[in-house]
């Protein structure tokens, strides 16, 4: 009796072979914390239309130590994928040319990064001015 091999998907594992696919599936996998993040908040808006009760129900809930773990969780997972974004940023945009000389690849990335700390600061600012 002859022994036949078990059928294995030639697509099966495409990812692994390649370090930059693997980070990149990495990258697509922490997108699904930020959609639990946009979760969280969907909740409070909801928990907040709801009326103050409702909403201080949802404060409490999320002080607790497994919500602060979470949150942690969350945090860390959301900034590894903006970290990934602006990585894979370069290789996505079609060349930047800038008084006739290609934009490098690290130029970009560190770009994207201060863009987005300014507009995080200035959120900050406009908050805090907010609730002064």
């Amino acid at each position: 009796m002859s022994k036949r091999k078990p059928y294995v998907r030639p697509m099966q594992g495409w990812w692994k072979k390649n370090p930059y696919f693997i980070e990149y599936m990495i990258h697509e996998g922490t997108a699904l914390f930020v959609a639990a993040y946009a979760f969280v908040l969907l909740c409070g808006l909801w928990r907040l239309s709801q009326g103050e009760a409702a909403w201080d129900g949802f404060m409490t809930a999320l002080q607790s130590p497994l919500a602060l773990l979470f949150h942690l969780i969350l945090l860390l997972m959301i900034g590894y994928h903006g970290y990934t974004w602006f990585k894979i940023m370069p290789r996505t945009l079609p060349p930047v040319i800038i008084g006739g000389r290609r934009v490098s690849a690290a130029a970009i990335t560190a770009g994207g990064f201060a863009a987005t700390l300014l507009a995080s600061l200035a959120l900050l600012f406009i908050v805090w001015g907010i609730s002064q």
